[in-house]
């Protein structure tokens, strides 16, 4: 007698489960785009790391330095947007700052000196942190629980994506334009990313009043004592030392004797980063399956099973050592960001704040030590240096007490 109802209820269940997919999909796609059009040029001016070395006379360390600058605007922007996020509104914040991240990019056409291009790096860090910052503030307050891990997910495979479709835009550019217009590319992409924000992100209801600079220390100075949250702060260090250490010199190797490849191939070599499209959405399955600490070693462990790859003469051998380091690499990134999610116990925006200094900080000394590494002593030296950070990350692994609640 209540088959026929209990079918409705049935057909209108999958219905609405069937709608709920859609709008993740599309949720997670637009998120994904405009993580992709805020860092796009993040990474993507390495492709061209040897051509610019060329054009500006200066040594791989050097430029790599100037390059990396951005590193240094993000870690600083990121403690500073945990400061001052209470009271700004989340979609005029992420519109102006990438509207703004245009300048610094379109004035890097003009091919300045040295260091007033690592000047304009430094400002471009700042904005893309910015934007960076309050998207996910505001994913983490706009969306449910549930909604927001799917969210943040699809904002790092944004990241993710825009590491390999970046470093190909600008090779493309520069190889047929010049270095000029591949900046000017990228300041149209910038532009992009600030009419997505403004199309689709809801203003804040009423933003809150800002915290009292005594506060905002006693939080920080509370995320600092915690054990867990230290672990992860220095394990997002260890992940972009390695990162860029192996991604930001493997140009240089790659351009020079025995492999020579040219600009353009160069751009296709970082196909390399395709697979971690499909893998760093699964972050949250290998916390499932393995728990927050074993899946940090697991992907930890994949990026150092590619060390020995890259020291081989072989082109295809140094390929396959790449891809199992941005597996790698971009899985621990996933689950370490995870960590912070779930270990901090009030104020979140700051904790990630603090998470994103101390990542974009390893960054910057990553380039800085692993450059000097490279130039003194070569290629090994520097995959050595990258070793010993993935094996530092793990054992701060060791001091990871996820809640129970987690």
């Amino acid at each position: 007698m209540h088959e026929p109802a209990t079918a409705d209820a049935r057909m209108l269940a999958r219905a609405h489960a069937m709608a709920g997919r859609g709008a993740a999909l599309l949720r997670g796609a637009v998120v994904g785009l405009m993580a992709f059009l805020t860092v796009v040029d993040l990474f993507g001016t390495q492709a061209v790391l040897p051509s610019l070395a060329r054009a500006y006379a200066v040594s791989p360390a050097a430029m790599a330095v100037a390059v990396n600058a951005t590193t240094f605007g993000m870690a600083f922007a990121g403690l500073a947007v945990a400061i001052f996020s209470h009271r700004v509104d989340r979609r005029r914040g992420v519109v102006a700052a990438l509207l703004l991240l245009a300048i610094p990019t379109a004035l890097l056409a003009t091919m300045p000196g040295l260091p007033l291009f690592a000047a304009l790096r430094v400002l471009q860090g700042v904005f893309m942190a910015t934007a960076f910052t309050l998207t996910l503030a505001y994913l983490g307050e706009a969306c449910s629980a549930e909604a927001a891990a799917g969210a943040f997910a699809a904002y790092i495979t944004g990241n993710v994506a825009s590491n390999l479709f970046g470093r190909l835009l600008s090779a493309g550019l520069a190889d047929h334009f010049g270095l000029s217009w591949n900046f000017l590319g990228f300041a149209l992409l910038n532009l992009a990313g600030a009419a997505l924000a403004a199309a689709t992100l809801r203003p804040d209801a009423a933003p809150a009043a800002a915290q009292p600079r005594r506060a905002v220390l006693a939080v920080w100075a509370g995320h600092l004592r915690e054990p867990t949250l230290r672990a992860a702060f220095g394990i997002g260090f260890c992940v972009l030392f390695a990162f860029l250490g192996t991604f930001t010199y493997v140009n240089f190797l790659l351009s020079a004797a025995p492999f020579m490849v040219g600009p353009m191939m160069l751009g296709v070599v970082y196909l390399v980063f395709l697979p971690s499209i499909f893998t760093t959405p699964l972050a949250g399955h290998v916390v499932d399956r393995l728990g927050w600490r074993r899946g940090l070693w697991a992907a930890l462990g994949l990026a150092a099973i590619g060390l020995p790859a890259l020291l081989q003469p072989r082109l295809g051998a140094v390929l396959l050592g790449l891809v199992l380091v941005g597996v790698g690499t971009f899985l621990a990134q996933a689950i370490a960001t995870g960590v912070v999610g779930r270990a901090a116990r009030q104020d979140r925006a700051a904790a990630s704040g603090l998470y994103l200094f101390a990542y974009y900080l390893g960054g910057l000394i990553g380039t800085s030590v692993l450059g000097h590494a490279f130039q003194h002593f070569g290629w090994s030296a520097c995959v050595i240096g990258v070793a010993a950070a993935l094996a530092a990350g793990a054992a701060l692994a060791l001091r990871l007490r996820m809640p129970a609640a987690a």
